[in-house]
């Protein structure tokens, strides 16, 4: 018992040790800020002299070298007033770079205004050099922050010690979500139910108490944060004073709401009668299929072909000195509003590859969804790599020429897929499917067919031209780090 009591300890120890230096998160992203700010502001003093669109014998003269610290310093409080060096929007989300952004541009907007009001005008070189370089520097030096952050959360540093209050299913459910996403650092440490007694989830989440009891058992865990989620109370007063509770002694709160995949973009707050209501804007699928979105399909996939004609040629003339079989594998798959069309790839297997599957779902167990095999045995040796890299998907770039597809949407579904469709999955076919999506970015063949729909219905409701940029960045890293393709 000893042992086990001292183990125990130690482990604490160790996690708490780990914990420790996330309070000087900020501060370290405050002071890589600064650099940046210094950086940039000596190089727009070095570039903004003779910028050939100006004066090309302008200098920067004294009053802008005086202004320019200044300057830097009001950037750095506006990002403060942003809210961009607070705990909860750094590491995650769009919101960090959002308000990066916004204030940078109002920032620029006051400068200009401030300088217009008092007459004491600053080099134009200077105030176009600094802005046009610090806005990009301050996104892309979070960027970098970001990744710094994920990867040493995923070592376990910098985490947050959590625990989650609520029904046993709902935690199971929030619990798989939380280890997918180990870059989030909430490092789960026990389970809170309405009766507290169950020892431990089926997920293997050890119950340490009830929610009735939630500060005490917050406190033994040393947990920094408490997650509720659906069942953690009866009542809205009871969840609120246990929230209280737990404020009074300096632990974070999450209330996970019952309304999952709505995007923060679409949820207001109204305060009625003391209580916050909820309102979720229109989903957004209605706006990925304008004009828009189709021109940028358009230009993108065509400008991709040409680019890539070299490899395109490489891949045919290696699948076809192979085995002697055709290029290119043909397959009925629904497209946006049910409508069938023909999806070209690569061919990645052998030519009796159809005729052999039935065998295979017998041999699995398959019993509906997405059929994949990590070792699937009609697989070529030349498709292996191809796949490997997402290499067979890229004659799909004429299926978003032709306005089958997309360059970001759910995955392009099956008949027989689609045909076992519930009411929510149906909803997928509302857009173009896609040759990339939050389906592949998270996971590919790795996800389960549930988690598959759950973020392909995300992408449905919440669709901007953002998110398929965002989207189309992330794809790259996952075709150079592939994980679950096969």
């Amino acid at each position: 018992m000893t042992a086990v009591l001292g183990h125990a300890t130690t482990v604490r120890s160790v996690r708490r040790a780990r914990s420790r230096s996330l309070p000087f998160l900020p501060l370290a992203v405050l002071g890589g800020d600064v650099l940046l700010m210094a950086t940039v502001t000596s190089l727009a003093s070095v570039v903004g002299d003779g910028m050939p669109f100006f004066d090309p014998n302008a200098e920067v003269d004294v009053a802008t070298r005086v202004a320019a610290p200044l300057i830097a310093v009001g950037w750095l409080l506006m990002l403060a007033v942003a809210g961009c060096y607070r705990r909860e929007v750094l590491g995650a989300g769009s919101l960090e770079y959002k308000r990066v952004f916004n204030s940078s541009v109002l920032e620029m907007g006051l400068v200009a205004v401030g300088c217009f009001l008092s007459g004491n005008l600053i080099s134009r070189g200077f105030y176009v050099a600094l802005f046009t370089l610090g806005i990009p520097a301050l996104v892309l030096g979070r960027f970098g922050a970001r990744k710094v952050l994920h990867s040493l959360r995923r070592s376990g540093y910098l985490g947050f010690p959590v625990l989650v209050a609520g029904s046993t299913e709902h935690i199971d459910e929030m619990v798989d979500v939380i280890r997918r996403a180990s870059w989030l650092g909430f490092d789960v440490r026990g389970a809170l139910t309405p009766g507290g007694d169950e020892g431990m989830t089926p997920a293997g989440v050890p119950v340490v108490g009830p929610t009735a009891e939630t500060t005490k058992a917050a406190l033994d865990a040393d947990a920094n944060l408490v997650l509720f989620t659906e069942g953690a109370s009866g009542s809205g007063q009871e969840l609120r004073d246990r929230v209280w509770d737990l404020e009074e002694r300096g632990i974070g709160v999450v209330v996970a709401p019952g309304v999952t995949g709505i995007a923060t973009d679409r949820v207001s707050i109204q305060p009625v009668g003391g209580l916050p209501l909820m309102h979720l804007g229109t989903p957004a699928w209605a706006e990925a299929t304008r004009i828009g979105k189709r021109i940028f399909d358009v230009v993108g996939a065509t400008a991709l072909l040409v680019a890539l004609a070299p490899v395109l040629l490489f891949v045919a003339l290696r699948i076809r000195l192979h085995d002697g079989g055709p290029v290119f594998f043909h397959q009925s798959r629904v497209g946006r509003q049910g409508i069938p069309f023909r999806c070209a790839k690569f061919r990645t297997m052998v030519v009796d590859a159809e005729e052999r599957l039935a065998a295979l779902h017998a041999q699995t167990g398959y019993e509906g969804g997405l059929f994949k095999m990590a070792d699937d045995p009609r697989i070529t040796k030349p498709g292996k790599w191809l796949r490997r890299y997402s290499l067979d998907e890229l004659p799909q770039l004429l299926n978003v020429v032709r306005g089958d597809m997309s360059l970001v949407g759910p995955r392009p579904p099956l008949p027989h897929e689609v045909a076992r469709y519930d009411n929510a999955s149906r909803r997928r076919l509302h857009v173009r499917p896609g040759m990339t999506g939050l389906w592949q970015v998270s996971g590919r063949s790795d996800l389960s067919w549930d988690d598959a729909v759950r973020l392909d219905l995300y992408y449905v409701d919440n669709w901007s031209m953002l998110q398929d940029l965002h989207i189309l960045f992330r794809t790259f890293g996952a075709v150079v780090r592939p994980r679950g393709a096969y």
